[in-house]
């Protein structure tokens, strides 16, 4: 077996089954199989896996065992030369895996490889490159010199800005959300720590690769990821899921710095941490007593585009919802700029989703026309005729 794709899955089924759609057609040609490991999702997910019947190996668990743990469960379970961890709320370019298998059988020495990562509006995600949260990378980020001076090799290091985005390179950390990792890696390393319930498993794992002797790459084939929609990162558990993320690998790999050095850092941990229960509280009050706006989403604008027989399904659910929309039958061969062909922009005011038909268009040409054409308050949307749903970064329409 060539490649296993591990997948943790929690109440985000339609999402999942996005990815399924877009990962399989990733993987035609390659040996592979696929691995869902269902953390004892409420929203009928392990049913809805079970009815699709294309050859997807469904772990159901009991209980939610977190992300290290599942992806574990699933990398025992599966025995491929290389494993992929996915995240379920993505979207693979069909060239995206290939081109990675390509890449790594080329790079023997390399342990791990990411992928530059997009987000809903088509900019670059930063996460796609980080560099290990040392201490002093670590402040950097926590005092704002980071953000301050993104282009600087010593203060922007967490994100590595100061690489090309359109050239393979060396890193530090691969993101949990696509982490192409090499088995005989895996064996050597040790699997996820089972420590971390949620977030700082793959800065771990991605650490004890470079001290096993591995590389870690940065690659440029695009993926999609609608960056957590299977969390809520506005809750009072994410933020101490998260910290508490950050104090495990502090403990673990420079617990052995001086008490005059860990004490600030701890102490800079604790007051990040209690800030953001500060604002996530104010904000609360503030959105019960009427006081915040959200971004407009009471009347955003759909664009789709695609075949006539798809744009008919999109007319009965624009009609059903009531949605604003507009229609243009096109397909990749016809209009190969796909929006960006049709002058499509939007106001702070009403966001625009333009929604692509993936039976007349390739995910990899949907994901470089946003990539190349990248707005604000403009965002991909997805409408697969096989399902007749319409899938964005904040709802799923039917």
């Amino acid at each position: 077996m060539k490649l296993s794709v591990v997948i943790v899955n929690y109440n985000v089924k339609h999402y999942l089954g996005q990815c399924l759609d877009s990962l399989q057609r990733a993987v035609e040609g390659v040996e592979a199989e696929i691995c869902v490991i269902d953390n004892h999702s409420k929203d009928g997910s392990v049913d809805y896996l079970r009815r699709r019947g294309d050859g997807v190996q469904v772990v159901a668990s009991n209980h939610n065992n977190g992300f290290a743990k599942a992806n574990n469960i699933g990398i025992r379970q599966t025995s491929g030369e290389y494993v992929l961890l996915l995240n379920p709320d993505t979207i693979v370019g069909e060239g995206v895996i290939k081109a990675c298998i390509d890449f790594m059988d080329a790079h023997p020495a390399a342990g791990g490889l990411g992928v530059e990562m997009l987000k809903c509006d088509g900019g670059r995600a930063l996460e796609s490159r980080r560099g290990l949260p040392t201490p002093m990378t670590s402040f950097y980020k926590m005092c704002g010199l980071c953000a301050m001076f993104p282009k600087s090799r010593r203060f922007g290091r967490y994100y590595m800005c100061d690489m090309s985005w359109s050239e393979p390179g060396r890193i530090e950390v691969v993101s949990g959300a696509f982490f192409f990792a090499r088995r005989s890696a895996l064996d050597k390393v040790g699997l996820l720590d089972e420590d971390f319930f949620m977030y700082g498993e793959d800065i771990d794992l991605s650490y004890r690769l470079l001290k096993g002797g591995f590389d870690n790459w940065y690659f440029p084939a695009k993926i999609l990821h609608y960056k957590g929609e299977s969390t809520h990162k506005s809750s009072f558990r994410y933020v101490h899921v998260f910290y508490e993320a950050m104090l495990i690998f502090f403990r673990k790999h420079y617990g052995h710095l001086s008490f005059w050095l860990s004490i600030p850092i701890k102490t800079a941990i604790y007051l990040k941490a209690t800030l953001a229960l500060v604002q996530m509280s104010s904000a609360y009050i503030r959105k019960m007593l009427g006081f915040t706006v959200r971004r407009s989403m009471h009347n955003p604008r759909y664009v789709f585009l695609g075949s006539a027989g798809s744009l008919a399904g999109c007319r009965r659910i624009a009609a059903r919802c009531g949605l604003d929309a507009e229609y243009h039958e096109c397909d990749e061969a016809s209009n190969a700029a796909g929006h960006a062909a049709f002058g499509i922009t939007a106001d702070a005011s009403t966001p625009v989703y333009v929604v692509y038909d993936v039976s007349s268009y390739k995910y990899d040409t949907i994901l470089g026309i946003f990539s190349a054409h990248s707005q604000d308050n403009v965002f991909i949307g997805i409408y697969n005729p096989a399902s007749d749903i319409i899938i964005t970064d904040r709802e799923i329409i039917s």
